[in-house]
């Protein structure tokens, strides 16, 4: 594949990280205050395990900011040069989450009481259309879900106005939502634990053996096709990278594996982002005097979410600490800072959002809710999203030059 980019060749690297710049005091004392606020207002207006799933959401964060844990770059990388390392660090995480998983599911375990329930839904094609149009817009919007969070966290300008996309699709998919459930063809939920006699251990081996082969073919493609590296991020040494990344993708994809099964533990569902996207969005359509309720997608247990503080939403608690846990990552590190953006990448955020935004409503999430936690609940939607996804950035790589975006190259000195 011969694609054109505009971008600049990057220089030859050094095999050490950079060093990072100072602390940024000023804002790291902000990020620390915004996060107790936060703690305050969803302690207030909600309870102690809402609190507990806003730390998570901020471990979460710090957790993807000092990694730069990618799952859009891992896609184009892969994709684009056959570089597999982060496809198996996905891979890994997945592989963790499944094994604390299974026990959670299988025995109803809990924190408060819940009975714990995975991410299983339809195959249909609502699922395919929506995880294609997804994996075009991450590589257009520059970000998935959580990338997109932890980026807007962080200080990358240009994915605030990938988040609004993301939101405003949100709220066009939500409106569609009937149609795509209704008039277009569909496969029930399939759990390859609970639906094929597998069993949790059953379905846990089978996927064990999934990752492995995934594994086995990302290093023999990189064997074949010599990828360069990824390219190193800057970082302090010693015990101060624990604080001021950057930490490695392997530790950083056990750590948000363990992450999702406390949250499975906790509030009795897997993690998830774009939902609270929906609601955000259809708040403030709602606002403006658009009758959202009478919306098939607000219908049944939804409805009063409209109508209640987004502090009750578990879904938008975690959001709120996943950017604000990213905001203290990046000033510990030193490196928040917001720069002016291009026309072209503007656009190309708005539209890479808006299509994720729609895309994640038909295909009951994004790559967090419908990969990650789908593939470690043993949804087959979850692996039938990452096909589609992968097909979505295969065909974005073409597009991505367009708005002078880069594409990575076999004669880079690293992706």
């Amino acid at each position: 594949m011969n694609l054109q980019t505009k971008a600049e060749p990057l220089d030859s690297r050094s095999l050490e990280h950079p060093a990072l710049p100072p602390v940024q005091t000023i804002f790291l004392a902000a990020g620390i205050t915004a996060a107790i606020l936060l703690s305050i207002a969803t302690f207030t207006i909600a309870d102690a395990n809402l609190l507990i799933q806003l730390w998570i959401g901020l471990l979460l964060g710090y957790t993807l900011f000092h990694a730069r844990f990618g799952f859009t770059s891992a896609f184009r990388r892969l994709m684009s040069v056959g570089n597999g390392e982060g496809l198996r660090a996905h891979m890994l995480m997945l592989a963790v989450a499944s094994t604390l998983f299974a026990p959670i599911l299988a025995y109803g375990a809990s924190f408060y009481g819940h009975d714990p329930t995975g991410f299983v839904s339809p195959v249909g094609t609502s699922l395919l259309v929506g995880a294609f149009i997804f994996g075009i817009g991450m590589q257009l919007g520059g970000g998935c879900a959580s990338g997109t969070l932890y980026s807007v966290g962080g200080g990358r300008s240009s994915m605030f106005i990938t988040l609004f996309g993301f939101i405003a699709g949100s709220v066009i998919g939500a409106a569609h939502f009937d149609f795509w459930m209704n008039e277009t063809p569909t496969l029930p939920a399939i759990s390859l634990a609970t639906d094929t006699g597998l069993g949790y251990g059953g379905a846990w081996l089978l996927q064990l053996m999934i990752f492995a082969g995934i594994i086995f073919l990302t290093y023999y493609i990189q064997r074949k096709k010599n990828p360069p590296k990824m390219a190193l991020v800057p970082s302090a040494q010693g015990m101060k990278r624990i604080f001021r990344g950057s930490w490695p993708l392997l530790i950083a994809g056990v750590v948000l594996a363990v992450l999702n099964a406390v949250t499975l533990l906790v509030r009795g569902q897997p993690w998830g982002i774009t939902s609270a996207f929906a609601l955000w969005g259809s708040k403030a359509a709602q606002f403006i005097g658009i009758d959202v309720a009478s919306w098939g997608y607000w219908s049944g247990e939804r409805a009063q979410e409209l109508n209640q503080s987004a502090f009750l939403d578990s879904t938008s608690v975690m959001n709120f600490g996943i950017m604000a846990g990213a905001f203290i990552a990046a000033a510990a590190g030193g490196v928040f800072v917001l720069k002016k953006i291009p026309p072209k990448v503007m656009i190309a955020s708005l539209i890479g959002g808006i299509m994720m935004g729609y895309g994640a409503r038909l295909a009951f999430g994004c790559n967090i809710g419908a990969y990650f936690s789908g593939v470690a609940s043993f949804s087959l939607h979850g692996w039938v999203w990452a096909v589609m996804a992968l097909a979505g950035t295969y065909f974005a790589l073409y597009l991505r030059p367009l708005f002078g975006l880069s594409v990575p190259k076999p004669t880079d000195s690293s992706c």
